[in-house]
């Protein structure tokens, strides 16, 4: 039986910086003090909500390096070493697994995207460089790439390919994978919208953009469900359901990034190619982070 890296909410954790566009490792450590005292089930640095594509290499091994010392193995880490440059995502996955991340996360290979049979290559070709648990992550809508459930059910079978982050939104690929992987793979949703839907077909739990606001309360629905209590983590789901689509409404992480300034988390700096979020759709944000009480 391969392990399980977290089963719960794993936070997506953003990535603060100063007013002068570096790291602001303060900020950081706050942010994940913040998030293990209230029970968060994993952190997960340096992925998309983290703008792991616009760190360059220093930082990104800083920031991994950062965490692992800062979290202390009070919880998992898992480190964002994925790239479309195959032998920089080796490196840099040999680089956090010395560093002592629990697991890495490997986005599939974006702008050139890739075939099934490449994925199948690359994805091998890191996990058997990797010394810990490696972890995929679908996500068509940012790379252009989509990891058929064949693909992964082939991958399952690498002894260090432990799980998938799902976050193609489409149900009945996800369905269909479970259906394939059966217990070789665990499965967690990369949508927050789809936390239980993904739950119900077997997912250990979800990579989460609302947890960076809500830690708790995401932790608890997958709690309440692995509980027994259906019920009340589809009421969960479905309260928060406006919040989530609110945190997406413009290019994640520019939602979430707008709503951890307004909780004194970090500063509005966002890299380019991404902006501020406009105006509008910050009010709305605030009012539905009051609606829930996360502010005042």
């Amino acid at each position: 039986m391969k392990p399980t890296v977290f089963t719960g909410a794993g936070v997506a954790i953003v990535t603060p910086f100063t007013s002068d566009n570096k790291i602001n490792y303060d900020k950081l450590a706050e942010l994940l003090e913040f998030q293990i005292a209230n029970k968060t089930d994993a952190i997960i640095i340096c992925g998309t909500t983290g703008e792991g594509s616009t760190l360059d290499h220093d930082e990104h091994s800083e920031a991994i390096r950062f965490t692992v010392e800062v979290v202390n193995k009070r919880i998992p880490v898992i480190a964002g070493t994925g790239s479309n440059d195959t032998a920089y995502a080796i490196d840099l996955t040999k680089f956090a697994c010395e560093a002592g991340a629990d697991a890495m996360l490997l986005v599939t290979p974006y702008y050139n995207k890739a075939t099934q049979k490449g994925l199948i290559q690359m994805y091998s070709g890191i996990a058997d460089a990797a010394s810990k648990p490696v972890i995929l992550y679908n996500v068509p809508g940012r790379t252009g790439c989509n990891m058929l459930p064949k693909t992964v059910a082939e991958m399952a079978e690498h002894p260090n390919i432990v799980a998938i982050k799902e976050a193609s939104g489409n149900i009945s690929q996800i369905a269909e994978i479970a259906a394939l992987v059966g217990d070789r793979m665990d499965i967690s949703s990369g949508n927050d919208d789809q936390i239980v839907p993904v739950l119900s077909l077997g997912g250990k739990g979800v990579i989460s953009v609302l947890s960076n606001i809500l830690p708790a309360e995401t932790s608890l629905m997958c709690k309440k469900f692995f509980n027994g209590d259906v019920a009340g983590a589809r009421r969960m789901q479905l309260d928060y359901l406006e919040l989530i689509n609110t945190l997406f409404c413009e290019v994640n992480p520019i939602p979430v990034k707008a709503a951890m300034n307004e909780m004194g988390f970090c500063s509005n700096d966002i890299r380019l190619p991404l902006t501020e979020m406009e105006d509008g759709n910050r009010a709305k944000l605030v009012a539905l982070m009051k609606k829930h009480g996360i502010l005042a």
